[in-house]
């Protein structure tokens, strides 16, 4: 009785809205305004709010939709597990229709290194007035030896870096 009192009032506001758009000649806003306060009305005329509410306020209804949550819930974990997991006999679990094979990842001959090839990158010029040194390993016309410490260093990547930034924040703190 309360849901029906209330959607006729916002009807009624929506309404008087409408004819207030309509009185400064805005017929379009208007027309559009009065669509949405028949909204509330015709909700209340077909059943569909009394209906709702039934459903709002009945614990028994929120528990009924605790309990397909929770079913929804152990259905998807069991199917995780049951993929994820092997089987008492050591053997893969039953393959689930559609899904693909894994394949292992391919791994590098031990004769060749483990780290990753990076794609070879053609040596860009300096820009005019860029005092950044050239990137290890490319050269350029203007560019000369440096005596910085380098990733081909035979103290390795890890270190050359951690010289790096030890030199950048010294430069830092000395300005």
């Amino acid at each position: 009785m309360l849901a029906e009192t209330i959607c006729a009032a916002v009807s009624a506001a929506g309404l008087g809205i409408a004819a207030l758009t309509a009185y400064r000649k805005r017929f379009l806003a208007a027309a559009r305004i009065t669509a949405y306060a028949l909204v509330p009305v015709g909700l209340v005329m077909t059943g569909l709010v009394e209906w709702v509410s039934g459903i709002v306020f009945k614990p028994t209804v929120w528990i009924g939709f605790g309990l397909l949550a929770l079913a929804w819930l152990l259905f998807m974990t069991t199917r995780a597990v049951e993929r994820r997991s092997l089987g008492a006999s050591g053997k893969p679990a039953k393959k689930v229709k559609g899904e693909r094979p894994r394949r292992p990842s391919p791994r590098p001959p031990p004769h060749l290194p483990s780290a990753p090839l990076q794609p070879a990158r053609s040596p860009s010029p300096p820009r005019a007035g860029s005092r950044r040194p050239p990137r290890p390993g490319t050269t350029s016309p203007t560019s000369r030896p440096s005596s910085r410490s380098t990733a081909s260093d035979a103290r390795g990547p890890v270190r050359a870096l951690g010289h790096e930034i030890g030199r950048t924040t010294a430069r830092m703190l000395a300005c």
